[in-house]
């Protein structure tokens, strides 16, 4: 993506998922616009590399650890000192596309404890900051599989319906204080995300799904959407799924 805007200057924005895919274009834009990026990923050399990448006005504060911990979740949120200004809860697993009759308790705690109970633990800690200047901007990676069931395991589009709940009602609740919550729900992306088939009978299952759907497309374009919801570009803008999918929905 090409900085033409600074649209972050002196904002401290929190991003998950940094070291990779679509949170690594999304950090590597915010600071190319300005942005004081704590970057909180699971790999500290993912971390370390998008440091070294990083090029623009703004500064990556990297903080490794694994979100799904209370003290990895403290520790980004310390990093702020004192001031988050936006959320980016991008980080997710998949779920090996089980279905209900095969799915097992420790994938579906692991896809849960990520994909949803972890933003909102983010989102609980990050509030406090954001209400006491009456501002903030919070954003949410769902998916297409969060409008259906045939283009994932039942986990993961459990978890993303979940998800697209939560974002609603924290704009329910502090939308009217100056805080706005949104989600993107993307098509296919090149992340390089384990999209591994641990079922058979899944894939033989959801394979027409998967053949009407879009083609998938770079992080940099998810990015785009994110960084305009984070921004001052879409100040009445509060509680949307926004598909960015190639128009799989109209499938």
């Amino acid at each position: 993506m090409q900085n033409t805007t600074r649209r972050f200057t002196d904002r401290t924005i929190l991003v998950t998922g940094a070291g990779a895919g679509i949170g690594r274009a999304t950090s590597l834009q915010l600071v190319a616009e300005g942005a004081r990026v704590i970057a909180a990923d699971l790999s500290a050399d993912h971390l370390d590399s998008l440091a070294r990448e990083a090029q623009g006005d703004g500064v990556i504060v990297p903080v490794p650890g694994d979100l799904t911990d209370h003290a990895a979740v403290d520790a980004a949120v310390a990093a702020g000192d004192g001031r988050i200004d936006g959320l980016a809860n991008i980080a997710g697993i998949t779920d090996g596309w089980l279905p209900p009759a095969e799915m097992d308790d420790r994938t579906w705690q692991r896809v849960f404890d990520l994909n949803v109970t972890a933003p909102m633990r983010l989102t609980r800690a990050v509030l406090p900051y954001m209400l006491e200047r009456g501002a903030g901007a919070l954003v949410y990676v769902s998916s297409e599989a969060s409008f259906r069931s045939s283009l994932s395991g039942a986990a993961y589009t459990s978890s993303k319906h979940a998800l697209n709940g939560f974002v609603k009602s924290v704009a329910f609740y502090y939308g009217r204080r100056g805080i706005r919550a949104n989600a993107v729900a993307p098509g296919g992306v090149n992340t390089g995300m384990d999209t591994t088939f641990r079922s058979a009978y899944a894939q033989e299952l959801t394979a027409p799904a998967i053949a009407a759907g879009t083609p998938s497309v770079e992080p940099e374009t998810i990015v785009r959407p994110l960084l305009w919801l984070l921004s001052d570009d879409a100040p009445n803008v509060n509680g949307v799924i926004l598909p960015s999918d190639g128009g799989w929905t109209t499938v």
